[in-house]
């Protein structure tokens, strides 16, 4: 499997688990369905094959699993209001705030056992070599979630977000108005332009001639760039935002038919066909990365 998004963090210490030495903290936490009266469960789950704690070329893969019950709010607040109105004929009164809840919470019980659940699963790896964490997360809320859950297993997790000396916003901005961009980097067809003032006006712009006039005249009257699509080396394009996440990821041709050349016998081969090529593709990408933007921030 290929991830979809990177959210990338650096270790600050080195990574002093085993793959084994891993697995076993995790067990701790593997993933259990939603009892019946759960609204969401979280939990570790085997990348691939058995073991919560996946090795492959230096690189260790972990798989957090979540489930939620799902209750469509408008289904609720008519069946609460029913309720509300019924204990209200009953008493000759209204309901106080406390009274209110107290009827949700036992509604809520109620429909918990009914109710229809979904799961994801949150792939992420340690490349234990370079110093690197990374999570296939498209919020960084999902990936702050993961990363969370991984602390409390392994009991400590020294990691920051990744962080540069020039500021994201800056640079991709004279990126797109002078058109002067990085060795085998190439603007794509996708930009989101923000104001710098608070609450400031956005503009995005998908499928589009980012070398137009107007998007010139955007970027003259002080708009700024917090998101743009990038190719690299005709080898993976991705959208990097103003946290120098990168969404929408695509492993372009010359990967993809590398993955296909190498032989696969079971489920288990093809996963680490995919891994192998996609991580050590990322190492090879985030020192470029961390060049364009005027080499990493440590302090």
């Amino acid at each position: 499997m290929l991830f979809k998004n990177l959210s990338v963090f650096r270790l600050t210490e080195p990574f002093s688990w085993s793959p084994e030495q891993m697995a076993d903290k995790l067990s701790g936490l593997t993933f259990k369905p939603c009892s019946a009266h759960q609204e969401k469960n979280f939990g570790w789950t085997a990348p691939v094959g058995q073991s919560l704690a996946h090795s492959c070329n230096g690189f260790v893969m972990v798989c957090g699993k979540q489930e939620e019950k799902v209750l469509p709010a408008a289904v609720v607040n008519e069946l609460l209001q029913e309720k509300i109105t019924a204990a209200e004929d009953r008493q000759g009164k209204k309901l106080s705030k406390k009274d209110k809840s107290s009827i949700k919470d036992e509604l809520m019980f109620e429909l918990l056992p009914r109710a229809f659940s979904f799961s994801r699963k949150t792939y992420a790896y340690v490349d234990t070599k370079s110093g690197w964490l990374i999570v296939d997360a498209a919020s960084a809320k999902a990936a702050e979630e993961l990363l969370s859950n991984l602390r409390k297993c392994l009991g400590s997790l020294p990691v920051v977000p990744l962080n540069t000396v020039a500021k994201p916003i800056e640079t991709m901005t004279a990126w797109l108005s002078s058109g002067d961009v990085p060795e085998n980097v190439t603007i794509a067809d996708e930009c989101e332009l923000r104001s710098p003032e608070e609450a400031g006006g956005i503009i995005r712009c998908k499928r589009h001639d980012l070398a137009v006039p107007e998007i010139k005249n955007h970027l003259e009257s002080g708009k700024q760039v917090i998101k743009l699509a990038l190719n690299w080396s005709d080898r993976i394009a991705f959208v990097l935002d103003e946290n120098l996440a990168m969404k929408r990821l695509k492993f372009l041709d010359v990967l993809q038919d590398e993955i296909a050349d190498i032989e696969a016998e079971d489920e288990t081969a093809r996963f680490d066909a995919d891994f192998s090529v996609m991580s050590l593709e990322i190492a090879h990408l985030l020192p470029h990365l961390l060049e364009w933007f005027g080499g990493e921030n440590r302090s």
